[in-house]
């Protein structure tokens, strides 16, 4: 609908009136062909019901609909008018373009956000400030927050029933293939591509690291770090037919002869700073996965990777 008359002051031209309304064009649309021009929201009311112009009757539809020209939004962001608020008493005259404006912050305004000065933080609409109750009013936020956090404890207990039957199809799918990989050697080719594409997604699911401080390795880690680091690396995604073997090429026990001493560490240093390592997602510690350092030498390489644990020196 259009902007009343009888807020404007001044002759308004025939050319600025809405045709449907009656009243000074808001948001103005015009048809294509003969170009009269109506409020966007009048316009398309009508057109909901007949495809013809309102003036002329000539068939249109509202893909015919287009922008009035630039001389039309000019000559209505010029007009004179009071602001919506005058019987709340706002007396400012203002032109059109700035009405949306001065609306949000007119004083009079009775929708006007305020802020609750007693505490509670809430923003509330002017007229609706006397009333307002801020234990109420927490009260109802408190109950909106429960419901929303049992709907959300729903679709969490249902997205967990979903992940543990896919879990179990999956387990049955592996102790499947595990059985045809013994009896079938085409099987068993096809098993062993798909855990090493398992492992390729994988690796490239996790940032990549930078080790400045290889003095900071930890080569004998005790148990209670394993433990972490084994469970960051669950968290993580890693296919559990290689979770153990890491976890074992955490310690130097286990470390290929370059990294088998701490002499020899020292010795092979530039070395190591050819590996692609992998960032452990929020611990001082990296994988160095077989995938990804094919061009490493045996002697400091081993299936399926190595875990580094740093006290300091990852970026």
């Amino acid at each position: 609908m259009g902007f009343d008359l009888v807020r404007f002051q001044g002759e308004i031209d025939e050319e600025l009136i809405c045709p449907i309304c009656s009243g000074v064009l808001e948001e103005p649309l015009q048809t294509a062909t003969c170009e009269h021009a109506f409020c966007r929201v009048c316009i398309t009311e009508w057109l909901s019901r007949q495809p013809t112009c309102p003036v002329d009757r000539n068939p249109i539809t509202s893909s015919n609909l287009r922008a009035v020209p630039r001389i039309l939004k000019n000559l209505l962001s010029r007009l004179n008018i009071n602001c919506d608020n005058v019987m709340y008493g706002c007396t400012l005259v203002l032109k059109l373009d700035s009405l949306a404006a001065h609306i949000e912050e007119c004083e009079h305004n009775p929708k006007r956000p305020l802020p609750c000065e007693k505490g509670c933080g809430f923003v509330i609409p002017k007229d609706e400030y006397k009333d307002h109750n801020c234990v109420r009013e927490m009260r109802s936020l408190i109950h909106t927050q429960q419901q929303k956090m049992n709907e959300l404890k729903n679709e969490i207990n249902d997205q967990n029933l979903t992940i543990n039957e896919l879990k179990r199809e999956l387990s049955l799918f592996k102790d499947f293939m595990k059985a045809m990989r013994v009896s079938n050697p085409a099987m068993r080719a096809i098993a062993d591509q798909m855990e090493r594409d398992e492992v390729t997604r994988w690796c490239n699911s996790l940032a990549r690291a930078r080790v400045t401080r290889w003095g900071g390795m930890i080569s004998t880690p005790d148990d209670a770090l394993q433990l972490m680091i084994k469970r960051a690396l669950s968290e993580s995604g890693c296919p559990l037919h290689i979770l153990d073997d890491l976890m074992e090429n955490c310690h130097e026990r286990r470390w290929p002869r370059g990294l088998s001493s701490l002499e020899t560490r020292q010795n092979n240093r530039r070395i190591y700073e050819n590996y692609i390592c992998r960032r452990i997602p929020g611990k001082q510690a990296v994988l160095v996965l077989q995938c990804d350092n094919s061009h490493m030498a045996e002697d400091v390489m081993v299936e399926p990777g190595l875990v580094m644990i740093f006290a300091h020196g990852i970026e």
